[in-house]
């Protein structure tokens, strides 16, 4: 059998027994990864598709899968089609060569590119308008609506607009990365037909409101705003003010997607900020690897944007309008509260209840779960610190932190107030380079001690050590995170903070920020796990001591919640441990590459995946160990990309009220949904779990959002719920590390 083939044949059930149970290397026990993430973006799509949830927020779905794409096309294709010229191959676990991995992603594509449409145009468009939110075509509108969008399009539009021709006198025109287009054709009465591209202005929204009063009488107050038109459909229509006295044969409108996975060669440049400035920069000119063009768009049009932007047919993707369906979070912003989800309201009870908070702190370890647990006592923290007259110094790792962040602000207000501050601020952090780069020089501005990360690796660990001076001596205080230092995301993506003045913790996270900051080459940690190097290594010895536990006491037990799920390794001491009979709940919201319930290699492993309101976005690796738990967090996942070329570390929950809560509250609630969960089947298909006629229906992010509070002292939403496994279905709780 050839690899190829190899690499596509499933594992039937039926044919397996314990003589040929198959080697772990045998490729076929491994999803593509790339294939795995289109199923996690179909994931999305049905959440689009799905009528329990409110419209708009289906209609935000629908943008999120879109923009979804668009950066798998700009990153992830635009490798495979890097590796397919070059003839190379990325060994992947699987063993698909990248030519078919781009053959198999287009089948797929088209595939959920129709639902997408379908979704649209027989779901979502209709039912808006029946909700009194109307996509107009132009030729539903009346004379007067055409008019004041004619002197609309005079006023706002025009004068932005720049038609470029394209014949013998004007060379084809760069078209940017993810730009709107219209592909004009003209007639001029002494030359002919001709073509002309004219890019639609980002300055604009997508989606102009179509009113039917004059200019100056529009009351907003009293006139709902709640018809709108496409842009593109606007410029058409009054495509004769841009051509004047030429025929405007026909318009389309097209897109086209660029690499953007520039790599920077660290080692041979002398100023990392100037590089990533640069490479930004630089996506606008990447090598185009997708066309979108309208479906109406005739085949001569399309093969002249083909050669000149040197694709292949299989590298152009014909849409129903509209294209771009990312740009359709506009229609989120209407004030229409009964189509959204209810406001969220985090809880925001007081870690401290106005002592100081690092007395507290002192006093016992604390937690919060983001963003069912509101973000606002991490700034406080760091507010805190920053005012504190006993603070002497605060380091700070800063990965994706957002526009007006409250966090730098309390680095600078901590720096004008005397402070050592440290800042290792990730320029390298995809898509949000523009935004770091911009605080990396204010806080420079500032005084801050900015640090731009290590020679070819990422800093993805998200940690905050704070230096205080206490009668007893200086004492670290410490806050780590599963998620970003981001009050935006913090409301969107579910995220573990965890606060501690462990002394061995604190001695972990100085020693690391001398290895971040300076030239440590520190490689052992007393408590925190450590990638490169640990997490991989560690993780391992943990599944192989459940084997062993297994063995004798037939108890063995491993959960993990994590975004992804790719390693080669990992997924093999998961297969080691299934065989050996230790039951495993993974709960991977994305990429999944290991394949579950395969006889006599993963028949133990049961794969779920939560898509929802909220991005399940933390990451917790539990293990039984015969009832003394061991529970991890951090910021890694189970990639090569997290364990061998990014600076991530794992923490462990020794305290025995957070771990119990960690455990019983948390762990078991996600793992036991049947509502958004799906499970993964051993052919790459997901299906959704149905209750039990005397089980009851759990949803668990609602459940999350009724017990607000777990970690913050409200006892009435600490009952005990679903075990994870029936070992623990007594009540007592986990054991302490080191107690029988």
């Amino acid at each position: 059998m050839d690899s190829d083939s190899q690499a596509k044949s499933p594992i039937s059930a039926s044919t397996l027994t314990d003589e040929n149970v198959p080697s772990l290397d045998q490729r076929s026990l491994y999803f593509n990864r790339e294939l795995s993430w289109l199923q996690f973006n179909r994931r999305v799509l049905e959440e689009a598709q799905n009528e329990s949830n409110p419209l708009l927020e289906r209609v935000k779905f629908l943008a999120i899968f879109a923009n979804n794409l668009d950066e798998f096309f700009m990153i992830r294709v635009s490798g495979l089609l890097k590796q397919t010229e070059a003839g190379a191959f990325n060994g992947s676990p699987d063993g698909m060569a990248p030519a078919d991995q781009l053959l198999m992603i287009r089948r797929e594509l088209l595939i959920q590119l129709a639902e997408e449409d379908r979704c649209w145009q027989q779901g979502l468009l209709p039912q808006l308008r029946m909700a009194g939110i109307r996509i107009l075509p132009y030729k539903e509108l009346n004379r007067k609506q055409r008019l004041l969008l004619k002197h609309h399009f005079e006023l706002e539009i025009f004068p932005t607009l720049t038609p470029l021709a394209f014949d013998p006198g004007h060379p084809f025109p760069h078209i940017s990365n993810l730009s709107l287009n219209l592909a004009i054709i003209i007639h001029d009465p002494e030359h002919g037909e001709g073509f002309a591209r004219l890019k639609i202005p980002d300055s604009t929204p997508r989606l102009i409101t179509v009113h039917g009063e004059e200019p100056g009488d529009l009351d907003y107050k009293k006139h709902p705003v709640n018809d709108f038109v496409f842009i593109e459909d606007v410029i058409t229509a009054n495509l004769d003010m841009l051509f004047q006295s030429i025929e405007v044969k026909a318009a389309y409108a097209f897109r086209i997607t660029r690499n953007a996975d520039f790599e920077i060669e660290e080692d041979e440049a002398s100023d990392l900020l100037a590089s990533i400035q640069e490479s930004v920069g630089m996506r606008r000119f990447g090598l185009a690897i997708r066309l979108e063009v309208d479906k109406t768009m005739p085949k001569t049009m399309r093969e002249l944007l083909m050669n000149n932007l040197h694709l292949e047919p299989g590298q152009v993707y014909t849409i129903h309008k509209p294209i771009g369906m990312a740009s359709f979070l506009e229609l989120t912003k209407i004030e229409r509260p009964d189509l959204k989800y209810p406001p969220l309201r985090p809880a925001a009870g007081s870690l401290n209840h106005g002592k100081n908070i690092f007395a507290v702190i002192r006093n016992h370890d604390l937690m919060l779960y983001h963003p069912y647990d509101s973000f606002a006592p991490v700034v406080d923290f760091l507010s805190e610190a920053a005012r504190d007259p006993n603070v002497l110094a605060i380091k700070q790792t800063l990965y994706r932190v957002g526009a007006n962040s409250p966090i730098v602000q309390a680095l600078m207000e901590a720096r004008e107030n005397g402070k050592q501050v440290a800042a290792l601020v990730e320029l390298k952090a995809r898509f949000d380079e523009e935004n770091n780069i911009g605080w990396a020089q204010a806080l420079e501005r500032a005084g801050v001690h900015v640090v731009y990360g290590l020679l070819g690796l990422k800093t993805h660990a998200k940690i905050c050590l704070v230096i205080r001076r206490e009668s007893s001596g200086l004492n670290r205080y410490i806050h780590l995170s599963t998620g970003n230092y981001n009050v935006v995301t913090s409301r969107i993506y579910s995220d573990f903070s965890y606060f501690t003045c462990d002394p061995l913790i604190g001695a972990d996270i100085s020693d690391l920020f001398n290895a971040l900051t300076g030239y440590s080459r520190k490689t052992e940690y007393h408590k925190i796990w450590v990638a490169p190097g640990m997490i991989r290594q560690r993780l391992i010895a943990l599944i192989e001591r459940e084997i062993c536990r297994h063995r004798q006491h037939h108890d063995g037990y491993i959960a993990f919640k994590m975004n992804s799920l790719v390693d080669k390794d990992c997924i093999m001491a998961l297969y080691q441990a299934s065989q050996a009979g230790v039951k495993i709940d993974l709960q991977v919201r994305g990429i999944c590459c290991l394949r579950p319930g395969i006889p006599g290699v993963s028949e133990n492993i049961k794969v779920t995946s939560i898509v929802g309101r909220f991005l399940e976005h933390s990451r917790i690796y539990y293990f039984h160990n015969g009832g003394a738990d061991d529970l991890f967090l951090g910021s890694a996942d189970l990639m090569p990309r997290n364990l061998d070329r990014r600076i991530e570390i794992l923490f462990p929950i020794a305290d025995l009220h957070l771990k119990t809560i960690l455990i019983r509250h948390v762990l078991s609630i996600h793992l036991n949904d049947n509502v958004k969960a799906q499970v993964l089947c051993a052919d790459g298909h997901h299906e959704k779990i149905t209750s039990g006629a005397e089980q009851p229906e759990i949803n668990s992010q609602s459940w999350m959002l009724e017990h607000q509070g777990l970690f913050l002292g409200n006892e009435s939403n600490n009952e005990a719920v679903y075990p994870l496994v029936a070992a623990m279905q007594d009540d007592t709780p986990p054991k302490e590390e080191g107690k029988a």
